[in-house]
Protein backbone atom coordinates (compact mmCIF):
# COMPACT_ATOMS: atom_id res chain seq x y z
CA UNK A 1 0.00 0.00 0.00
CA UNK A 2 1.49 3.26 -1.17
CA UNK A 3 1.72 6.07 1.16
CA UNK A 4 0.06 8.74 -0.79
CA UNK A 5 0.42 11.80 1.94
CA UNK A 6 1.79 12.20 5.27
CA UNK A 7 0.15 15.50 7.13
CA UNK A 8 2.49 16.80 9.76
CA UNK A 9 -0.62 17.75 12.71
CA UNK A 10 0.17 19.30 16.17
CA UNK A 11 1.69 16.94 19.07
CA UNK A 12 4.31 15.45 17.34
CA UNK A 13 1.45 13.12 15.48
CA UNK A 14 0.88 12.87 11.57
CA UNK A 15 -2.17 12.24 9.14
CA UNK A 16 -0.91 9.22 7.07
CA UNK A 17 -2.39 8.99 3.60
CA UNK A 18 -2.78 5.32 2.08
CA UNK A 19 -3.48 4.48 -1.52
CA UNK A 20 -7.51 3.43 -1.58
CA UNK A 21 -8.33 6.03 0.60
CA UNK A 22 -7.07 4.00 3.92
CA UNK A 23 -5.83 7.03 6.27
CA UNK A 24 -4.82 7.25 10.50
CA UNK A 25 -2.83 9.63 12.62
CA UNK A 26 0.58 8.06 14.38
CA UNK A 27 2.49 9.71 16.31
CA UNK A 28 6.40 10.40 14.69
CA UNK A 29 8.21 7.95 17.12
CA UNK A 30 5.87 4.92 15.90
CA UNK A 31 5.62 6.17 11.69
CA UNK A 32 9.53 6.46 12.28
CA UNK A 33 9.40 3.20 13.54
CA UNK A 34 7.67 1.45 10.78
CA UNK A 35 9.97 3.64 7.66
CA UNK A 36 6.38 5.27 6.55
CA UNK A 37 7.31 8.36 4.05
CA UNK A 38 5.40 9.58 1.70
CA UNK A 39 5.86 7.81 -1.12
CA UNK A 40 7.32 4.82 0.61
CA UNK A 41 5.31 1.02 0.12
CA UNK A 42 3.42 -0.26 3.60
CA UNK A 43 3.22 -3.63 3.37
CA UNK A 44 -0.18 -4.54 4.27
CA UNK A 45 0.31 -6.81 7.07
CA UNK A 46 2.33 -4.15 8.71
CA UNK A 47 -0.89 -1.53 7.86
CA UNK A 48 -2.82 -4.47 9.91
CA UNK A 49 -0.20 -4.74 12.92
CA UNK A 50 -0.54 -0.91 13.38
CA UNK A 51 -4.64 -1.02 12.90
CA UNK A 52 -4.86 -3.82 15.72
CA UNK A 53 -1.94 -2.75 17.72
CA UNK A 54 -1.98 0.84 18.04
CA UNK A 55 -5.17 2.52 15.85
CA UNK A 56 -7.84 0.52 17.99
CA UNK A 57 -6.76 0.31 21.82
CA UNK A 58 -6.10 4.12 20.92
CA UNK A 59 -9.28 4.59 20.03
CA UNK A 60 -11.15 2.60 22.92
CA UNK A 61 -8.76 4.44 25.33
CA UNK A 62 -9.71 7.40 23.74
CA UNK A 63 -13.77 6.73 24.07
CA UNK A 64 -13.33 5.55 27.41
CA UNK A 65 -11.55 8.99 28.19
CA UNK A 66 -14.64 10.91 26.62
CA UNK A 67 -16.82 8.87 28.79
CA UNK A 68 -15.18 9.70 31.64
CA UNK A 69 -15.51 13.32 31.74
CA UNK A 70 -19.84 12.83 30.75
CA UNK A 71 -22.32 10.85 29.71
CA UNK A 72 -22.46 11.22 25.79
CA UNK A 73 -24.62 9.89 23.21
CA UNK A 74 -23.70 7.00 21.16
CA UNK A 75 -24.00 9.42 18.04
CA UNK A 76 -22.14 12.26 20.19
CA UNK A 77 -19.08 9.69 20.93
CA UNK A 78 -18.66 8.68 17.58
CA UNK A 79 -18.64 12.36 16.17
CA UNK A 80 -15.94 12.88 18.52
CA UNK A 81 -13.69 9.66 17.37
CA UNK A 82 -14.35 10.67 13.99
CA UNK A 83 -12.85 14.28 14.86
CA UNK A 84 -10.24 12.80 16.03
CA UNK A 85 -9.18 10.92 12.70
CA UNK A 86 -10.26 7.46 13.74
CA UNK A 87 -12.10 5.45 10.77
CA UNK A 88 -15.64 4.26 10.84
CA UNK A 89 -14.13 0.95 11.40
CA UNK A 90 -12.70 1.93 14.11
CA UNK A 91 -15.00 3.94 15.64
CA UNK A 92 -17.56 0.84 14.75
CA UNK A 93 -15.21 -1.37 17.18
CA UNK A 94 -14.35 0.48 19.92
CA UNK A 95 -17.79 1.57 19.99
CA UNK A 96 -18.79 -2.11 20.67
CA UNK A 97 -16.31 -2.23 23.02
CA UNK A 98 -17.86 0.55 25.07
CA UNK A 99 -21.35 -1.41 24.63
CA UNK A 100 -19.92 -4.64 26.28
CA UNK A 101 -19.32 -2.90 29.34
CA UNK A 102 -22.45 -0.84 29.20
CA UNK A 103 -20.72 2.37 29.72
CA UNK A 104 -23.07 3.73 26.82
CA UNK A 105 -26.56 4.14 27.12
CA UNK A 106 -28.54 7.11 25.67
CA UNK A 107 -31.49 6.53 28.17
CA UNK A 108 -29.13 6.96 31.29
CA UNK A 109 -27.90 10.26 29.77
CA UNK A 110 -30.83 11.47 28.60
CA UNK A 111 -31.95 11.03 32.27
CA UNK A 112 -29.33 12.57 33.85
CA UNK A 113 -29.83 15.74 31.55
CA UNK A 114 -33.03 16.35 32.18
CA UNK A 115 -32.93 15.77 35.93
CA UNK A 116 -29.88 18.40 35.87
CA UNK A 117 -32.50 21.50 33.73
CA UNK A 118 -35.72 20.43 34.64
CA UNK A 119 -35.86 23.41 36.51
CA UNK A 120 -34.76 25.81 34.33
CA UNK A 121 -36.07 24.74 30.88
CA UNK A 122 -39.42 23.38 29.16
CA UNK A 123 -39.88 19.88 28.13
CA UNK A 124 -40.13 20.78 24.95
CA UNK A 125 -36.20 22.62 25.22
CA UNK A 126 -35.31 19.46 26.68
CA UNK A 127 -36.20 17.28 23.54
CA UNK A 128 -35.05 19.70 21.71
CA UNK A 129 -31.59 19.65 23.68
CA UNK A 130 -31.55 15.26 23.29
CA UNK A 131 -32.52 15.35 19.66
CA UNK A 132 -29.40 17.87 19.02
CA UNK A 133 -27.08 15.30 21.50
CA UNK A 134 -28.34 12.38 18.52
CA UNK A 135 -30.69 11.00 20.97
CA UNK A 136 -33.37 8.96 19.23
CA UNK A 137 -37.07 10.54 20.13
CA UNK A 138 -38.39 7.12 21.40
CA UNK A 139 -36.16 7.15 24.26
CA UNK A 140 -36.46 11.15 24.81
CA UNK A 141 -40.24 10.52 24.94
CA UNK A 142 -39.85 7.48 27.53
CA UNK A 143 -37.41 9.00 29.35
CA UNK A 144 -39.17 12.23 29.67
CA UNK A 145 -42.63 10.54 30.82
CA UNK A 146 -40.29 8.82 33.77
CA UNK A 147 -38.13 11.64 34.47
CA UNK A 148 -39.64 14.94 34.13
CA UNK A 149 -41.64 16.60 37.58
CA UNK A 150 -41.20 19.89 36.15
CA UNK A 151 -44.66 21.99 36.73
CA UNK A 152 -43.87 24.47 33.13
CA UNK A 153 -45.85 27.44 34.97
CA UNK A 154 -43.88 27.33 38.35
CA UNK A 155 -40.68 27.37 35.81
CA UNK A 156 -42.56 30.56 33.88
CA UNK A 157 -43.30 32.61 37.31
CA UNK A 158 -39.71 32.23 38.23
CA UNK A 159 -38.26 33.05 34.89
CA UNK A 160 -40.69 36.29 35.00
CA UNK A 161 -39.41 37.05 38.75
CA UNK A 162 -35.71 36.69 37.34
CA UNK A 163 -35.99 39.10 34.48
CA UNK A 164 -38.15 41.21 36.69
CA UNK A 165 -41.40 41.05 34.29
CA UNK A 166 -44.47 43.47 36.20
CA UNK A 167 -47.43 42.20 34.66
CA UNK A 168 -49.73 44.49 36.35
CA UNK A 169 -47.87 47.72 34.38
CA UNK A 170 -46.25 45.40 31.74
CA UNK A 171 -46.03 47.81 28.14
CA UNK A 172 -47.53 45.56 24.76
CA UNK A 173 -43.48 45.87 24.20
CA UNK A 174 -42.70 44.16 27.28
CA UNK A 175 -45.09 41.50 26.55
CA UNK A 176 -43.98 41.10 23.48
CA UNK A 177 -40.27 40.70 24.55
CA UNK A 178 -41.04 37.91 27.66
CA UNK A 179 -43.44 36.55 25.16
CA UNK A 180 -40.35 35.84 22.41
CA UNK A 181 -37.81 35.12 25.33
CA UNK A 182 -40.20 32.26 26.93
CA UNK A 183 -41.07 30.74 23.13
CA UNK A 184 -37.10 30.37 22.81
CA UNK A 185 -36.89 28.47 25.95
CA UNK A 186 -39.76 26.29 24.23
CA UNK A 187 -42.23 27.32 26.25
CA UNK A 188 -45.43 26.79 24.53
CA UNK A 189 -47.79 29.76 23.54
CA UNK A 190 -50.84 28.58 25.72
CA UNK A 191 -48.34 28.28 28.82
CA UNK A 192 -47.06 31.41 28.70
CA UNK A 193 -50.29 33.01 27.54
CA UNK A 194 -51.86 31.19 30.84
CA UNK A 195 -48.91 32.96 33.03
CA UNK A 196 -48.39 36.34 31.82
CA UNK A 197 -51.83 37.50 31.62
Amino acid sequence: MEVVSLVKLTKGRAKICLAGGADFVLYKKEYESYGIEEGADLPEDKYQEIITEIIIPRCKKRALHLLEKQDRSEKNLRDKLREGGYSEDVVDIAIDYINEYGYLDDARMAASHIRFYQDSRSKQRLKQDLIGKGISSDVIDRVLEEEYTGDESALIERLLEKKHYDKENATYEDRAKIYRFLMGRGFSSDAINRVIK
